[in-house]
This record gives C-alpha cells, structure tokens and sequence, in this order.
C-alpha cells in the first residue's frame, strides 16, 4: 500500500514505532474477535493498558529523575546565587563545573528529562496515528471498508463520491481524499469512508446500492433489523465512536434520545476530568525542596500552572470535536496512568533516596578515576608518538644517531627495501664505518 493518509505511515523511523503500535493493535483485535467482541472501543481500551505497561519502566525512571532534581535542586540554587552577577569566562566555567558536579553526584543527567521526554513522544504520536487510522493497521477492519470500496470503484470509479455536492462529503473528501488517484484509488476511498459520518455514509451507501454487501458471510452496513459489521465495530455502550460527541450529540437531541446525549457528553467531561486528576497526582516540587524562591523559578511555577489549567480544557475541546475513539483513548489512557501514577508514587516514597545519592556517588567517583587512567594512557601514548614521529623525521633527513643493541635478535632482521628499518640499517652501517 502506498502511504497515503489511511496507509500505514511511512515517515522514517516513525514508520517503525508505528507498525510495532499496528501489530500489538492487530494482536488484539484478533483475540477479542476470536471470542465474539469485535469492538474498536474495547480494543482501545486494552490497546492503551498494554502500551502503558510497556512504557512503565521509562515513567518509573522518569519519576525518579524527577525526585532526585527535586532534591538537588537547593544545592543548585545555591550555586547560581554564589556566582550571582558574575559574567566573566572564569566564573562561567566554575559555575558550570560545580553544577555538573552536582548532577554527578547525583547520578543524573542535566538532558534527563527532556531525553524521557523525546523516548514518549513518538510513541504518544504513534499511539494516535494508529487509533486514528485503525483499517490500516487491523486487516479485517481494512478488508471490511474496501469490499465497500470496490463496489464504490465499479460502479463509476468514485466519480459521485469526488463530486457529490453534498457540504459535509465534499469536505471529508477535501480533508482525506487527496490522494485519490488511479494507483491508490481502493486506498483513498477508504480514508473517506472511514472518516464519513453516519448519515453521510447512508447517502453514500444509497447511491450506490452497498446495503446488500457482505464480509465472510456477514452485513457489512446496518439496516432496519440487522446492525451491520462496521456499526458493531463501533458501537461501544451504544455510542458510534467514529462520530464526534458534537454529532451524536446533536443526532441524540433530535431524536429526543436523551441517554445517548449524555453519553456523548460525557466523553470530553472525562477526559478533561481524568486530565485534571493526572495532573494533580503528578510529583510536585514544593518550595523548601526548590530552595529560596526566584524569578526565574517562581515565571516556570506560574507557566507550569496555567498549562496545567488549560491542559483538560483543552482535551475537553479536543474529543468533543473529534471522532469518539480519540476521546475514549484519551480517558482510557488518563485512567491508566492515574492508575500508574499512584503506585509509581508509593514505590518512590518507599525508595532511600539517601542511599541511592550515596551509590550514585561512589559510581561516578569510579567512573571518574577510570576516565582519569584512560586519560593518562592517552597522554603516554600520545607522547610516544611524537617521540616517534621526531625520530622519524631525524631519520629522514641522516641526522640520527641509533644506538642498537649488537645482541639482539631484531638486528639480524631482512629490512625490506625502502622501509624504515632499511634506512635505519644504512645510516647504522655508515655511522659503523666513519667510526672505524
């Protein structure tokens, strides 16, 4: 397949995190399939635990990371105030050796948090783009849609579908048909119908007669008395999680079906709530352990804040808009590391951190004294060397006196022609010679 939006990703090195995400997403759509759920909802949900518990020994790490820069922190801030005002080289250079000190001592890196970060990030963005995109990632929802489309593609070769004149298709079309072309045209029907609302895709399934279709036996598309292949896959408490909760909400309203309303409704309330609780049993850094307050400091503390405010607002906005799945991975990912966190925390506050200073301590005493003998052996090598280099040189220009010891095996030695022991060998015999 080629990599168009609905494809599999194909942007370097992503494109690998991705397809592991795609497979493990695969792996359980296929068990749930195998005992009679094939839902998308549900296969979120675990997706989203198993790539958690995945991650947990990175988040454990960064936690402490966290703990141990809350703890070194004073230490820090009292370097920063000692050299206060000072912008000379010398004092640029002390302060930066006695901070990078510190964080020896305590076995961190000054890049500690933003390296966990740059490790999560392509995996939360992976995360997303297989959610988003789940035909291209489990084949029996892929297979499912292009039965769909081939019909589609012998019908007028998606002709009604490129120019339906129809606001809401048009724009879907707009958004993820781009790539609709004559090589990837199967493709990029499906990344419409996969992005189609409800009632859109019934004026696409009128036109063009696709309510009679079947994948391995089974409807593919509901009717009056039986609900269709993909409405199972998305029906998750009675709610279709590729709309957005702003369709169905205003469907449910319509259709005075109030229950289903609030269930939309609730999706971005959770999330945006889950979002807020995560934030709060987040490890926070008070002030005694920050050391005196600062400028700089208390601008991070006050910027730390309102990201935190706008942060479930945000989300909130987010899964109201976009399609249902997104808002339940959202809550379902809250949950888990909430879940997450709370034992990570307990496991912290069980740690002797005083002890683990202490290790840290001894291990970059050792690597230092290492770095020190390896560092001499540069030195004697690098001296040598020159030595060498000079003796050459003195060599080369018949300006060298070699002593040689008459009883050693190396004398007795074949130079080969050319060689520097075979011009060594000349200037010894001439030197042999003028002595006599």
């Amino acid at each position: 397949m080629s990599g168009i939006i609905l494809t599999q990703n194909s942007t370097p090195i992503f494109k690998y995190i991705v397809w592991i995400l795609g497979k493990i997403m695969e792996g359980i759509f296929f068990c749930i399939d195998k005992i009679g759920i094939p839902n998308i909802g549900l296969a979120i949900i675990l997706f989203t635990i198993v790539v958690n518990l995945l991650m947990l020994p990175l988040t454990i790490k960064q936690q402490k990371f966290s703990k141990l820069s809350a703890k070194m922190s004073p230490e820090i801030h009292a370097i920063q105030e000692k050299y206060k005002g000072k912008k000379d080289n010398d004092s640029n250079v002390a302060q930066n050796a006695e901070i990078q000190a510190v964080y020896t001592k305590y076995g961190v890196s000054p890049t500690g948090s933003c390296l966990y970060l740059i490790v999560q990030m392509p995996i939360l963005f992976a995360l997303y783009r297989v959610i988003y995109s789940m035909p291209a990632y489990v084949s029996k929802i892929g297979d499912t849609f292009r039965v769909l489309a081939d019909k589609i593609i012998s019908t007028d070769n998606a002709e009604f579908l490129k120019n339906s004149g129809i606001d809401t298709i048009s724009t879907t079309v707009s958004a993820y048909g781009k790539n609709m072309t004559d090589a990837n045209l199967q493709n990029g029907i499906v990344d419409v119908l996969n992005k189609l609302s409800s009632s859109d895709m019934s004026i696409i399934a009128e036109h063009y007669d696709l309510s009679q279709l079947t994948y391995n036996g089974q409807l593919i598309l509901s009717n009056e008395t039986t609900r269709g292949l993909i409405d199972t896959y998305n029906n998750f408490l009675g709610l279709n999680i590729g709309n957005s909760p702003w369709y169905i909400l205003k469907e449910a309203v319509s259709s005075g079906m109030w229950l289903i309303a609030l269930g939309a409704v609730a999706i971005p309330v959770l999330s945006a709530l889950t979002q807020w609780i995560n934030v709060k049993l987040m490890p926070q850094q008070s002030n005694n352990e920050s050391g005196a307050k600062n400028e700089q400091a208390e601008t991070m503390a006050s910027s730390m804040k309102t990201m935190n405010m706008l942060m479930p607002l945000m989300s909130a906005y987010f899964c109201f808009t976009l399609p249902s799945g997104m808002g339940l991975y959202w809550v379902a990912g809250s949950i888990v590391r909430s879940i997450q966190q709370v034992m990570i925390n307990k496991h912290i506050d069980k740690m002797d951190f005083d002890e683990i200073i202490k290790k840290n301590s001894a291990k970059s005493k050792k690597k230092l004294e290492k770095q020190k003998i390896q560092q001499e052996k540069l030195n004697a090598y690098a001296n040598m060397n020159t030595r060498n280099i000079k003796a050459k040189a003195n060599i080369s220009s018949g300006d060298v006196d070699i002593s040689v010891n008459p009883d050693s095996s190396s004398n007795n030695v074949e130079a080969k022609p050319g060689s520097m022991m075979a011009k060594a060998n000349k200037v010894k015999k001439y030197n042999e010679m003028n002595n006599k």
